[in-house]
């Protein structure tokens, strides 16, 4: 017992001279939602400096969300700087993050629009992302990291995959920071109803080094032109399906775009994602004329206060 009695407090094992928790704003968002609860979850650390990489990483695991951004001064020539990480790695580029950073830089005072945009800096260098709408609650569309089709073979497809790909559609590795499998299912209602095996699912997306496999349907809705899901568990193991994914949709607008079969009009349409989770995720696409991918949503703000780390 120690000497101090049964009563005494005892340190926390982190509880180190020069470890001192400091409070930091924090902000938990849902986005590519149209009110809380639709979307995906977004946790935001607004002050991270000081905060080294494995501290962030410990901050994103504990968290458990499918990923947390963590804000940092910028470099020349941007506005404003994250760090994404999910509850396992670090990632260049991820879409509902850049878009959730995006809306907080505006509507928290960490940049000002000038003529209606920004300019983020992230690990896969400086994006373009535009402002629009009330200032309080703003639009948000930001342009992806070009979309780049890898030459990478698939090997054997987790059954339950390859049960429903559409047959004649090549199964493609694109990378836009992130490397995500892109398989066209046959039906948007045999992609809904998919029963996915995330052990198998793990297992090959670990082999061929991707992030994860994002499957895609055409579906004809009053709100939305595809259908999309998109699984993980390799890369996170606690949220082993994504509610809704901004780089793996961006990467199927890239790849629509490559074949001449975007859905919509002018370059422009609307995912469905994550309805199978209970959400009701929104992802509006547009492809420019130059072939670069915007995405953008609706963003709620769910949770403020602060995070002694």
């Amino acid at each position: 017992m120690p000497a101090c009695g049964p009563w005494c407090i005892l340190a926390a094992p982190w509880a180190v001279p020069g470890a001192i928790a400091m409070p930091r704003r924090y902000v938990q968002l849902d986005v590519f939602a149209s009110r809380p609860g639709t979307g995906n979850p977004l946790g935001a650390v607004l002050d991270a400096e000081g905060l080294d990489t494995a501290s962030m990483q410990a901050i994103a695991a504990w968290l458990n969300l499918s990923e947390t951004v963590f804000f940092l001064p910028p470099d020349a020539g941007a506005d404003y700087r994250i760090r994404i990480f999910t509850p396992g790695s670090e990632l260049p580029f991820a879409g509902h993050p850049s878009v959730g950073a995006a809306w907080l830089a505006t509507t928290h005072g960490l940049a000002t629009p000038r003529d209606g945009r920004l300019v983020q800096q992230c690990a896969a260098g400086l994006l373009p992302a535009e402002v629009h709408g009330d200032p309080l609650r703003p639009g948000i569309r930001l342009r992806s990291p070009r979309g780049r089709l890898l030459d990478a073979s698939p090997g054997t497809l987790p059954a339950e995959l390859a049960a429903i790909a559409q047959a004649g559609h090549a199964v493609e590795l694109w990378n836009n920071g992130p490397s995500w499998w892109l398989v066209e299912a046959a039906s948007a209602e045999q992609l809904r109803s998919l029963k996915p095996d995330f052990g198998a699912i793990a297992d090959w997306t670990d082999a061929t080094s991707a992030t994860g496999v994002a499957l895609f349907a055409f579906e004809t809705a009053s709100e939305h032109e595809l259908a999309v899901r998109a699984f993980c568990p390799g890369d996170a193991v606690n949220v082993p399906e994504d509610p809704v994914t901004g780089s793996a949709n961006a990467l199927i607008a890239a790849r629509l775009h490559r074949e001449g079969r975007l859905p919509g009009q002018d370059g422009r349409y609307v995912a469905s994602q994550g309805r199978e989770l209970g959400r009701d995720g929104r992802v509006a696409l547009q492809v420019d004329a130059e072939g670069d991918v915007w995405i953008g949503g609706e963003v709620q703000q769910v949770i403020a206060g602060t995070l002694d780390w």
